[in-house]
């Protein structure tokens, strides 16, 4: 990963945009902390196989989610 100063940044935004679009992701620093970064752009179907892995990662519900706030908004005597 790439870092670089906001100065930096403004004068070689072409650059850091070519490495970006390489595959490359870019920190931008203020004062030698991280205040943003570029990253490349990837589309939501190039996520879906992580979802599905995360999904089925979690443990199966035994109750509905309305069921489930019910019950808290049940608890706190609301």
């Amino acid at each position: 990963m790439m870092q670089v100063t906001v100065a930096e940044a403004k004068t070689q935004l072409s650059s850091l945009l070519d490495a970006v679009e390489a595959g490359q992701a870019v920190v931008i620093t203020r004062r030698g902390k991280p205040i943003a970064e570029l990253v490349p752009r990837c589309t939501v179907r190039d996520l879906l196989p992580q979802l599905e892995t995360l999904r089925a990662s979690l443990p199966e519900q035994l109750c509905s989610s309305v069921d489930t706030i019910r019950a808290l908004r049940d608890e706190s005597g609301a």
